[in-house]
Order: C-alpha cells, then structure tokens, then sequence
C-alpha cells in the first residue's frame, strides 16, 4: 500500500495513529512528522490552472 494513502486514511479517521504506523512500518515520533510533513507538501503543491476554452484562453 502507497505512504500516501496510509496517511490519507489516517486523516480521514479510517485507522488510528497507532494502526497507520504498523502499516508503514515506524514509530511515534516519525510518524508524527511524516504526516505533518504530507499536510505541507499538499498545502505548499502548485495549484490546477483553471480549463481552457478551445481558443486557448482561460474559461473562469
């Protein structure tokens, strides 16, 4: 199973802290920063540009 859907999972509520780190296989205190670490990445991820209309400029 992907890191990332562990994560997601746990951040969903599906599983535990404690479940998701017997997933992925480390402790506590990494496992801890690995999720806050995935919270920054999604925050900090480029944007989707909006759609593009056939002549090329923007549709919002």
């Amino acid at each position: 199973m992907d890191k990332r859907q562990v994560i997601t999972a746990y951040r969903r509520g599906f599983i535990t802290i404690q479940e998701c780190g017997q997933i992925l296989g480390i402790e506590d205190i990494r496992l801890s920063r690995m999720v806050r670490d995935s919270v920054e990445n999604l925050e900090n991820a480029p944007k989707p540009a909006g759609r593009l209309t056939a002549n090329g400029s923007s549709a919002e």
